[in-house]
């Protein structure tokens, strides 16, 4: 078996940073050097779980990483480090509300009904101002900024040096792109299993932020940055395959579509609790500005506000783009990389067990006709009411556990009570006079 230090050796490092998610999916490491992982990956990477984000106090003892070889991934712009993941545990015990054993533990109840969930994520971002202020570029003014070609290669150095890595981490990126808001980009790689493709969405975010760290700029990821911008999405593709025969379980040439009657039980399940799972997609006080924003500059929000599922239309929560696959719009940028293919699965699994229905596809312009659909549910208005959706869902409770459910509406509840505590310049100039 490969020891640390011969891995080391034949990658030629120096470092390894031994890495996890909290619940709020930031990401916390330490930093070891290669001659001592050997004895660090033995015992555990130690960890305050207390000074993250999990709900834990200064008295629980150390939250050990125990880094898994299968997610060493070389910095390209750092030669001699390592980035490396894996499992949590305190107490000799694994740590319930961990959001990659989370994900774990749904990809183990999907195995068992033969099944593993594959998806690509859309991680859309912005380059701004050190001082998050600005846009880094001034020249991107455009009213229809989309697809900028000049926009786009202002920030060629940029776009190609965070693809030349995807390259040569083996990711297979396939396009870049100038989104729809001045100074937000977005970068498609291949899809994979859910597990594999969360944990390369958490290592893009980190090698995005440092490479335009590099440049002299800022990358957010931010919901909803700027008041008058299109917001940063993280849109979701899925599908779901036979662990029997490798064959794609929701493609099928007679459905609708090119969906099979799964498929359509998948997405009845995501209809059925998106209240409740947009506490996990859209995870801040911003991200409501996002869902429910009046239209931007370009003209279009491209996210959507209520229950819907359509074609190949992005005005509904979700598409369906073409044969054996489903893209899922509602996640945003803040979105924690594990707990979103989480509540995927665990609202998906839910459907397929009880064979629920999606209702009708709608194929309108939800922007414009949306008011002729008045039994359509709506998405939640801010994060209260998605956390009390949370709170009444037997179905995530279920599928997540309680343990981590619990935790995680601990924490965004004392999130939101902070948030209801600011007193905002808005406020003042428009009550001050009372």
């Amino acid at each position: 078996m490969t020891t640390w230090t011969e891995l080391a050796k034949q990658h030629d490092l120096k470092y390894f940073l031994i890495a996890f998610v909290d619940l709020f999916g930031g990401m916390r490491a330490k930093l070891v050097p290669a001659t001592a992982m050997d004895g660090v990956a033995k015992s555990g990477a130690g960890f305050a779980g207390f000074a993250a984000w999990f709900d834990m106090t200064p008295a629980d003892p150390d939250v050990l990483v125990m880094p898994d070889m299968d997610t060493l991934t070389l910095l390209p712009w750092k030669p001699g480090v390592a980035w490396v993941t894996g499992d949590l545990y305190m107490g000799g015990k694994p740590v319930a509300q961990n959001p990659r054993q989370v994900l774990k533990g749904l990809i183990g109840k999907a195995a068992e009904q033969g099944v593993e969930l594959k998806t690509g994520v859309e991680c859309e971002y912005f380059l701004i101002s050190p001082d998050g202020t600005a846009i880094s570029d001034p020249a991107d003014q455009q009213a229809k900024p989309c697809y900028d070609q000049q926009a786009l290669m202002r920030r060629y150095e940029i776009v190609a040096e965070i693809c030349d890595a995807m390259i040569a981490l083996g990711w297979k990126p396939y396009q870049n792109d100038h989104e729809d808001a001045n100074g937000q980009f977005e970068m498609n790689w291949e899809f994979d299993t859910a597990l594999k493709t969360a944990d390369r969405h958490a290592f893009f975010k980190f090698m995005v932020k440092s490479i335009a760290e590099k440049h002299g700029y800022k990358a957010t990821f931010m919901p909803k940055p700027f008041a008058n911008l299109t917001g940063n999405g993280c849109h979701v593709h899925a599908s779901l395959w036979s662990t029997k025969d490798g064959s794609n379980v929701f493609e099928d040439e007679a459905g609708e579509l090119g969906l099979s009657k799964t498929a359509y039980h998948f997405i009845g399940g995501l209809v059925h609790s998106a209240e409740a799972v947009c506490a996990i997609t859209n995870p801040t006080v911003n991200s409501y500005k996002r869902i429910n924003a009046p239209r931007t500059l370009s003209g279009a929000t491209w996210s959507p506000n209520t229950v819907t599922y359509g074609g190949n239309n992005r005005t509904h929560m979700i598409r369906i783009p073409d044969a054996g696959r489903f893209e899922f719009r509602l996640p945003d940028g803040a979105v924690n990389p594990y707990l979103l293919p989480a509540a995927l699965l665990a609202a998906g699994l839910d459907g397929m067990a009880n064979s629920r229905d999606p209702g009708p596809r709608l194929d309108i312009n939800m922007y414009t006709e949306g008011a002729k659909v008045p039994k359509a549910k709506q998405l939640p208005l801010n994060l209260l009411d998605a956390l009390r959706a949370l709170e009444a869902s037997d179905v995530l409770k279920d599928q997540l556990g309680e343990a981590v459910v619990g935790s995680y509406l601990k924490l965004k509840h004392s999130d939101w009570n902070e948030h209801c505590r600011q007193l905002t310049e808005w406020e003042r100039q428009t009550t001050l006079d009372c």
